[in-house]
């Protein structure tokens, strides 16, 4: 795909401010993978707070008498539970169990619900539910190109936004919950409290228009608690370490949610959704795989796709599904779907990396987990 041919979010013009943005090809949107420098965003984010655009993700409003009931059957999770003003994760899956994408739904109001889904699969998914779509008591409206999205994460997410904020305090909200009609500098938003980095985290849903004004809002407020931008590159190395899935790599056609790990977010005593049957007989038979982290012994990266072999075997037992050096702890780690024999922590295997194999050790996951005590 040619670079005009690249989407691009409401906030693209202004990058260019930024000295050392650099932008890539990313499901065909030309987004930031940094603005000052992975290692520098992801230490921000850690440490203080970063602010990202993920306006790229889609937004699908679901209405009606049967919307409940309409995702109930689509997803995993149990949205009978979802009280308005929470939010929840969830799954689509395909009738084998595969996964068609994971998401966030919002319970709006009695019988209206927003999806977040993730930017590369807003056709395919718009299309699986319209296809299941029941003859009356649904409607859809695809709200994406309407709507920008920022994402304020980390340690100080909560006190810089607290006095922008108009009414509630954000430092009051629970964690999956959020203000549907928040006002920030004036500017209106739907704030909610998930996060996709391991710390603490803040969405705002603004209308596209609106987009640039609140982020330089944000920005300007939280210049003298080191704020910075940050990127795709750091997006992926702090939920890398917080062991959250991202979609076509823990995540796919040919990886259940249960085989990822994903268990508390699959409800298999729900009534019939779909891919129900096919992993209550994955469940019964034992899973054949399991998501591990491995831990490098020798010197080497794991990256995506490196192909796993038990010591001395010839056919590889899984493969990496997404790995790196770990900025905040150091080490030369890899999330990986292993054949379950091998999944058991401490078992050595060896990735191959460039045509070398190389020993690594099965370890828990998470590799991070934030101090639930950080300065809020």
């Amino acid at each position: 795909m040619s670079e005009s041919a690249l989407r691009r979010t409401p906030l693209y013009p202004g990058y260019a401010r930024y000295e050392g943005v650099r932008c890539i090809d990313f499901g065909g949107w030309e987004l930031p993978v940094q603005f000052s420098g992975i290692q520098k965003e992801h230490e921000a984010v850690r440490e203080r707070a970063g602010l990202f655009d993920v306006s790229h993700m889609g937004e699908f409003y679901v209405e009606g008498p049967e919307a409940e009931r309409f995702l109930q059957h689509m997803t995993t999770n149990d949205v009978t539970l979802l009280q308005p003003g929470k939010a929840q994760y969830t799954l689509l899956c395909y009738p084998n169990g595969g996964v068609v994408d994971d998401l966030l739904i919002y319970h709006l109001e009695e019988g209206k619900y927003m999806l977040v889904v993730n930017a590369s699969n807003i056709d395919k998914d718009w299309d699986w539910l319209q296809q299941h779509l029941p003859a009356e008591g649904v409607t859809m409206r695809n709200a994406s190109d309407e709507t920008a999205l920022l994402a304020v994460q980390g340690p100080l997410a909560a006190s810089l936004l607290s006095p922008l904020c108009e009414g509630e305090d954000p430092r009051a909200l629970r964690p999956f919950t959020f203000i549907r009609e928040a006002r920030i500098a004036g500017i209106p938003v739907l704030l909610s409290r998930t996060g996709y980095t391991g710390e603490d985290g803040f969405e705002l849903y603004v209308a596209a228009k609106q987009a640039q004004a609140l982020w330089d809002v944000v920005m300007k407020a939280g210049e003298s608690q080191g704020l910075l931008p940050a990127g795709l590159g750091a997006r992926d190395t702090l939920r890398f370490e917080a062991c959250l899935p991202l979609y076509g790599q823990e995540l796919g056609p040919e990886i259940t949610p249960l085989e990822a790990g994903l268990n508390r977010f699959v409800k298999l005593e729900n009534d019939d959704f779909i891919g129900r049957d096919a992993l209550i007989k994955q469940r019964d038979q034992g899973l054949p795989r399991r998501l591990v982290g491995l831990e490098m012994i020798d010197r080497g990266i794991p990256r995506t796709h490196y192909p796993v072999f038990a010591e001395g075997s010839e056919e590889p037992i899984g493969e990496v599904t997404t790995g790196t050096q770990s900025p905040t702890l150091k080490r030369n780690l890899g999330m990986a779907i292993l054949a379950t024999r091998y999944a058991a922590p401490d078992t050595i295997v060896e990735v191959d990396i460039r045509g070398k194999r190389l020993q690594a050790k099965v370890v828990p996951l998470p590799f991070y987990r934030r101090n639930p005590a950080a300065k809020q």
